[in-house]
């Protein structure tokens, strides 16, 4: 038999298997789990949660299909955050970088008090990401903030009530499609395919059923 600890699940307490995670918790004590979960494996960030701890004074956050019960937590699903997110299209952006303070003007109120950063569960640096941001390095930025899950939970901390995850992700889409230097190989690869160069091998491809595919795919050892 498994060991038993305690719980509280938003305000009631329950008994559930020591070591399985929040998400697997929430499941034992049958709670329909329909939307606030995603990929149980850490990527997608739509799992966001906050805890406490017997004798802590601190909210923690955390993301629960990484996150094990320990006995004694209080935990509650934090699921979509609202935020105000800018909308904006590639072609109409003149100047991206003095932009960002037209889609998200917030950015320039950041105190640098760090607490982004203590509540990212991928263990982004936050704080500075924004910082760059301002700054104008977005290389930087997209750097930093490449393993960013959108979860969220920075938004929920920031006291200069920004979405520092947005900021990351506006910096990243324009450095990208705006500044970042061309890959010579994969402009000529895009050239040949807008040649017509692949075509044939394409055709010939969509015509084969299923089950050649896979023999095909078992011979590369895929």
């Amino acid at each position: 038999m498994p060991n038993f600890v305690t719980v509280e699940v938003m305000g009631k307490k329950h008994q559930v298997p020591e070591g399985i995670t929040v998400i697997q918790a929430l499941w034992y004590t049958g709670h329909e789990m329909i939307r606030g979960i995603g990929c149980l494996g850490g990527t997608c960030g739509a799992c966001a949660m906050v805890y406490r701890m017997p004798g802590q004074y601190e909210l923690l956050n955390g993301l629960a299909c990484q996150a094990t019960v320990r006995d004694g937590m209080w935990f509650s699903m934090v699921s979509n955050y609202p935020v105000a997110q800018a909308h904006y299209r590639m072609p109409d952006l003149t100047n991206a970088k003095e932009q960002l303070f037209e889609m998200y003007p917030e950015s320039a109120r950041c105190v640098n008090c760090n607490a982004c950063n203590r509540v990212c569960p991928q263990g982004i640096d936050v704080r500075s990401s924004i910082w760059y941001a301002v700054f104008g390095d977005f290389h930087k930025v997209a750097e930093l903030t490449m393993s960013c899950n959108m979860c969220g939970l920075c938004v929920t901390r920031c006291v200069a009530d920004m979405p520092p995850n947005l900021v990351g992700l506006y910096a990243r889409r324009t450095y990208g499609a705006l500044y970042a230097p061309t890959a010579e190989e994969l402009a000529r690869r895009v050239s040949a395919i807008g040649d017509g160069t692949y075509r044939d091998e394409l055709d010939q491809l969509l015509s084969v059923d299923s089950a050649e595919l896979k023999s095909r795919a078992a011979a590369l050892g895929r």
